[in-house]
């Protein structure tokens, strides 16, 4: 019930929407118009995501779905993947729970739970990411190689292991590193290799339908490109623990300290499911915020393990224990309360609203995927690239051009002058100001605020072809 309040509601309103929500949400649409999952000449990541988004899509006859102009119609073109992902992040605290239950017992599957279902930072499983789509399909993963410890007829259920895992892979790269913790609860049961292998074989071969279909269209090197540049992000690993440690510096002190406590303890499990990600985090570069999605359940398992054993190590009263507990429980819901509750994504739609009924095909947009794909999916507006970053290679069709500026545009300044050239010779028609800065994002929690800049301040700016 908790988990299902914090994460399927106000499923639009907080947080905002996010660049890759709107390149997921195309290449979902895409596949709903064209039956093909590959968008385009770009491999950046593989396919089982927005094949799950764009099966939703089709379930709920989201192509029936004609929406007008108005912010708040707008606005529900985004609620069903929303929702679908809000039911993920539920379906995640059960799978948390039977995962703790079968290896450590006691209440610590109600602590791990609990903290997933309500400390803040878990609002990030409510964004429309292949992460999102990933974590269950781990979790389920590693459920079931333990569930296989539990019975008698272990290969089925080991191989039904390792095609949940490998479709994990297929959904995102870095689940690859999962493998080690599974692996490891697979052959310590018995001892035996052929039971990896039998995890094994699915976990490769489903994955190598991506390369293989790059083959297929003679687009391997293209392919090896698309993997390559992943690997290029400049973020460091601290910067990302800093950012962590500040927007949910609860979630970080607890599951941290959980860490520590499991490595005196040598607890395998909770070690190879932590350590590997973040080497291969730390080494290949995927450094984004949400890139911690795959490790925070953990997190939140080792902190109920920590908080149970100071129950059993019988240091304080049981009264004072529950009184501890449900405290925490209780800051961590009033704080992520105080968050979903805000309408903070409202400015985003008050601009995609403006420009719809402002402008016609006459013009070329230059807007971030959050908009365009509605631009030229929905409203089939004809001169609508699928990102701005389309000028650093293009100039645009037509002799006016509005540019849509948010946030991520001004960060994006620095990937080539075209884009600084774009804003110099445009001038603002009209600003709309988000509630997010309403808040002070270095208050907590409104801290969480700081991973909510595309609801910042968006300017809508026409600028003239220089001949």
């Amino acid at each position: 019930m908790l988990s299902g309040f914090i994460h399927l509601w106000n499923p639009v309103g907080y947080p905002d929407i996010f660049f890759d929500e709107g390149i997921y949400m195309r290449r979902a649409v895409n596949i709903l118009e064209s039956g093909n999952p590959q968008d385009g000449n770009v491999y950046d990541h593989p396919y089982f995501g927005q094949i799950a988004i764009a099966s939703i899509l089709s379930i709920t006859n989201y192509s029936d779905f004609k929406p007008s102009t108005n912010p708040d119609s707008l606005q529900s073109l985004y609620v069903i993947p929303r929702i679908f992902m809000g039911l993920l992040a539920v379906l995640d605290t059960f799978l948390i729970y039977k995962i703790v239950q079968i290896r450590y017992g006691g209440i610590a599957p109600f602590l791990s739970a609990s903290l997933f279902a309500v400390v803040p930072f878990t609002w990030v499983f409510k964004r429309i990411l292949l992460d999102s789509v990933m974590v269950p399909l781990v979790l389920g993963s590693i459920l079931l190689a333990l569930y296989s410890t539990k019975i008698k007829q272990k290969r089925i259920v080991i191989i039904f292991s390792g095609c949940l895992l490998g479709l994990a892979v297929f959904t995102k790269i870095p689940a690859f590193t999962m493998i080690f913790v599974v692996a490891w609860i697979v052959y310590t049961d018995r001892k035996k290799f052929s039971d990896v292998l039998l995890l094994l074989i699915p976990f490769l071969l489903i994955p190598l339908m991506w390369p293989a279909n790059a083959i297929v269209l003679d687009q391997f090197d293209l392919w090896q490109k698309g993997v390559l540049w992943q690997t290029q992000r400049t973020n460091s690993v601290l910067d990302i623990f800093g950012f962590f440690a500040v927007i949910d510096p609860l979630m970080f002190v607890l599951g941290l300290s959980g860490i520590a406590v499991a490595a005196i303890r040598r607890d395998k499990l909770l070690l190879l499911w932590f350590i590997p990600f973040v080497i291969f985090l730390s080494v290949i570069g995927y450094k984004q915020y949400f890139h911690w999605m795959i490790i925070i359940p953990v997190m939140c398992i080792a902190a109920g393990i920590l908080i149970e054993s100071i129950r059993k190590s019988r240091v304080i009263k049981k009264s004072v224990y529950v009184g501890i507990v449900s405290m925490i429980l209780i800051f961590g819901f009033i704080s992520t309360t105080l968050l979903i509750i805000n309408d903070i994504s409202d400015n985003q739609f008050q601009a995609l609203s403006y420009v719809l009924e402002n402008y016609d095909d006459t013009v070329t947009v230059l807007a971030s995927p959050v908009y365009s794909w509605i631009l030229y999916d929905i409203f089939e507006r004809k001169n609508v690239p699928k990102d701005y970053s389309f000028i650093l290679f293009y100039p645009p069709n037509t002799e006016k051009t509005v540019i849509m500026i948010d946030e991520h545009y001004r960060i994006d300044l620095t990937r080539g002058i075209q884009l600084q050239n774009a804003l110099d010779r445009s001038t603002t028609v009209r600003t709309f100001d988000g509630m997010v800065m309403e808040f002070d994002s270095k208050t907590y929690p409104y801290t969480n605020m700081q991973a909510t800049e595309e609801a910042f301040k968006i300017e809508i700016r026409e600028g003239i072809r220089v001949r």
